[in-house]
């Protein structure tokens, strides 16, 4: 099934969060690793602390497992909506951009993501 899915971020968390997302702790989880990390490259911060994106997910519970291994380590999920079909409708800049941009320089000031 196909979830639009909204969520806001924990900002202290956010540098953690793009660590296991690129250092291959996330993409590693069977069976639904890789789904993960694709999904945060394809989410958009739909204002500062908001993201939103598409994910498939299998669960009776919508992103159940995903919830429990990673999302809810960093991320509030706020929504999930079942839909049809991926859209062109979440307007706002890449996470995956914001992330490698804001959470690894050691002068990064938390209050700036944005």
């Amino acid at each position: 099934m196909l979830y639009k899915v909204k969520a806001k971020i924990d900002k202290l968390k956010m540098r953690d969060f793009y660590t296991v997302l690129t250092d291959g702790t996330v993409a590693d989880q069977d069976p639904d690793g890789a789904e993960i990390v694709n999904a945060m490259q394809k989410a958009i911060m739909i204002d500062k602390d908001t993201l939103e994106w598409y994910e498939t997910c299998h669960c009776a519970t919508p992103l159940k497992h995903e919830r429990e291994t990673v999302y809810d380590k960093y991320l509030n999920i706020v929504e999930t909506t079942l839909v049809d079909e991926v859209k062109n409708d979440i307007k706002g800049n890449s996470f995956w951009n914001c992330l490698e941009d804001k959470h690894f320089p050691e002068e990064f000031l938390y209050e700036e993501f944005e």
